[in-house]
Formats: C-alpha cells, structure tokens, sequence
C-alpha cells in the first residue's frame, strides 16, 4: 500500500511537472507570437523593427530580472545565460550588428515568424526549470 502512494505520488508531480513545463513555455510562445501579429499588422518597416526590437529588450529584462532572484539555481543561471546570448543575436541580426547582415525591411515579417520558431526549439536545447520558466512567464504577464 506504502509503495502504490509513493508511486503515485512520484506519477502524479511528473505529470505536474510537465504540465508547468508546457504551460511555460507556451506563455513564452503566446508572447513572441504576440509579436509575430503585431508585426505583420503594421504595413511600415520602421514600427516592425521597433515591435521586434522591443519584444526582444523586454524579454531580455525579463530574464535579467529573474536571473537576480536568490531563488534561481546555478544551473538556471547558465540556461538564462543562453537564453539571453540567443536574443542577442537576433537583435544583433535585427539591428545589422556584430557582424550580422541586417533583416531587410521587406523580411521583417518572415524574420518575426523565424524568432517565434526558434523559441519553440529553445527548450531542446536551452534547460531552464519549471520554477523558473514560471517566474519569466508571470514577469511577462505583469509588465506587459
């Protein structure tokens, strides 16, 4: 009897976990697709990069801002840390920075749906807790 509550409960906070894990990241998602829609709304290049450009910083401060909490692991720092690197390159790309080709004006559209692709394979490679991704997710929600 001992036995089936622990493997029940050890069932029970996998299932939990996975469902805050894709809760998470789907909130990161709802975000850049956000983005993804107010880009393609406005017809003038110079307010689609600025909606890219924006999107981009506040996510950044947003992980800038859960990467200060005493709660984070190392661990989570690091993935934070790859997070960060990976929107910086696409600012750098936005903007023609850093050795980047600039996004040309008529790509904007597309360059905002590819930043919404490379979120969604983020966390293949990126390793960020559920707490944390939670802590990013409901940042996002109360500043924007």
């Amino acid at each position: 009897m001992k036995t089936r509550t622990i493997l029940g409960t050890i069932a029970a906070l996998l299932v939990l976990g996975q469902t805050g894990y894709a809760a998470a990241n789907d909130g990161i998602l709802k975000y850049f697709n956000n983005t993804a829609c107010n880009v393609k709304a406005t017809g003038d290049p110079v307010q689609k990069r600025e909606i890219l450009n924006n999107s981009l910083q506040n996510m950044t401060m947003v992980l800038d801002r859960v990467q200060s909490l005493p709660l984070v692991s190392k661990d989570d720092r690091a993935g934070i840390n790859q997070l960060k690197t990976t929107l910086q390159e696409k600012q750098n790309e936005l903007a023609g920075t850093n050795g980047y080709d600039r996004v040309g004006d008529a790509q904007l559209d597309d360059f905002s749906d590819y930043v919404v692709q490379d979120m969604e394979q983020a966390p293949e490679t990126i390793t960020i807790s559920v707490v944390t991704l939670l802590l990013i997710v409901l940042i996002l929600v109360l500043l924007f």
